[in-house]
């Protein structure tokens, strides 16, 4: 028993470390540049482990998008989960992205916003992931200004939908300029629009 219990973890372990790469080369090539060989390659594993581990080069990117959902979450959701419902909550979520973006969580910026433009007019398995992940991280902007509506800490006709969109367009066009550029500027003029929108 201890002998199989010491070779799931070693293959839990790798799989951990084939994500970490295949999230990182993804943020900045693409999903299409993953494969098992280039990964068994560069990590100095046997090709067919990795194979193993996915079983297909869709299975290895869905894994992908996966692995980059649950770093997501833990650098950018689960730091707010103690703040209070409403505005404070939507603000740390704002801060929390533009700062994961900075910060280069992923090598390419926000990895979705890179994966997304690859795969938005695709249909497939890979495409419903993106958008599930899309969905899910509006759903919570939308929810939070819906609270911060409802504690009258936003005015009564807010559009939630409309807000969360907009934050969205400040937060990805700051990713997608800092890399273009190389500065930090665009994170400036992000969160100046963000907070002009919210404090309206």
């Amino acid at each position: 028993m201890t002998r199989l219990d010491g070779r799931v973890e070693r293959g839990n372990r790798t799989r951990r470390t084939v994500l970490r790469r295949a999230v990182d080369i993804a943020s900045v090539e693409g999903l299409e540049a993953l494969s098992v060989g280039r990964l068994a390659g560069e990590l100095e594993l046997s090709k067919s482990g990795v194979f193993a581990l996915f079983g297909s080069k869709q299975e290895l990117q869905l894994a992908t998008v996966r692995e980059a959902s649950r770093i997501f979450v833990a650098e950018v959701l689960e730091p707010v989960s103690g703040a209070a419902e409403g505005l404070d909550r939507l603000r740390g979520l704002c801060e929390g992205w533009l700062r994961y973006s900075q910060e280069r969580v992923f090598p390419g910026g926000c990895f979705f916003y890179g994966v997304m433009a690859e795969f938005d007019a695709r249909e497939g398995a890979v495409h419903d992931a993106l958008v599930e992940a899309q969905r899910a991280w509006l759903a919570e902007l939308e929810r939070c200004a819906g609270q911060a509506r409802a504690r009258g800490e936003l005015d009564a006709g807010t559009d939630t939908a409309q807000l969360a969109f907009e934050v969205v367009a400040l937060m990805e066009t700051a990713n997608a300029m800092s890399l273009l550029h190389d500065e930090a500027t665009p994170y400036v003029r992000a969160r100046r629009g963000i907070a002009a929108r919210l404090d309206a």
